[in-house]
């Protein structure tokens, strides 16, 4: 999972008292590391790989902020995103402009771009919340055009956001006692629903389900005949 962010860390040693740099992270699971380091080694070399084992985990985090000049900023320029994840981009290379105009660096500058922050991905911390108590949201960007372009929107969304797995249900009218049912799945924020609408019909198969207890919904594909002759 990819995400745009910008990190607001108190540094006493600052005039504003605040650190912000922008940080562009892929999170995967451990057995995905030698992915990242191919996407690494894909964004010349730029950032850090770690490791977390208690979660099993694999980061790729770029911070430098000569970097997401350099190498991310271009190359989602030129890579468009499509699901309302682009309104975080929109808004990091926001702050990433400011910063790179010096904004950062005084107080009304920090208060612009934590109103930022406050409309991206999860919004504040609660300590942020503490720290800027008068800091009103921007608008967050909403994402129209979410058209597939290609099939190669497909096999991202695969990689990143899909599972492939087998289901045993129970079943009486089947000899072993069980029903064997195999099963295609992309899940995506509530928030993408016109997206993954359109998802199903550039399938051409599966069906929406909404994800009890958060925010989510997913496509499902678990006809054979679908599998057969459209996922594989």
């Amino acid at each position: 999972m990819a995400c745009f962010t910008v990190s607001i860390v108190k540094r006493s040693y600052l005039k504003t008292g605040w650190n912000i740099p922008p940080i562009f992270r892929i999170e995967l699971h451990y057995k995905e590391l030698p992915l990242l380091n191919q996407i690494k080694s894909f964004f010349k070399g730029a950032g850090n790989i770690s490791i977390n084992k208690i979660k099993n985990s694999a980061s790729y985090t770029i911070s430098s902020i000569k970097d997401i000049n350099n190498v991310i900023i271009p190359h989602f320029e030129k890579y468009n995103l499509i699901s309302q994840k682009k309104a975080d981009y929109i808004l990091f290379k926001s702050v990433v402009d400011s910063i790179n105009r010096s904004e950062h660096l005084t107080f009304e500058g920090l208060n612009k771009i934590v109103a930022i922050r406050a409309s991206m991905n999860l919004g504040l911390t609660t300590t942020l919340k503490e720290s800027f108590p008068n800091v009103t949201p921007i608008l967050r960007p909403l994402i129209i055009n979410q058209e597939i372009p290609d099939i190669h929107l497909i096999i991202g969304f695969s990689e990143g956001e899909s599972c492939f797995f087998v289901d045993l249900i129970k079943s009486k009218t089947h000899k072993a006692g069980y029903q064997v049912k195999l099963k295609f799945q992309i899940t995506q924020h509530s928030r993408d629903l016109q997206l993954m609408n359109n998802l199903v019909k550039y399938l051409d198969c599966g069906k929406l389900r909404e994800v009890v207890g958060r925010p989510a919904v997913d496509i499902v594909v678990d006809k054979i005949s679908d599998i057969d002759s459209k996922i594989e």
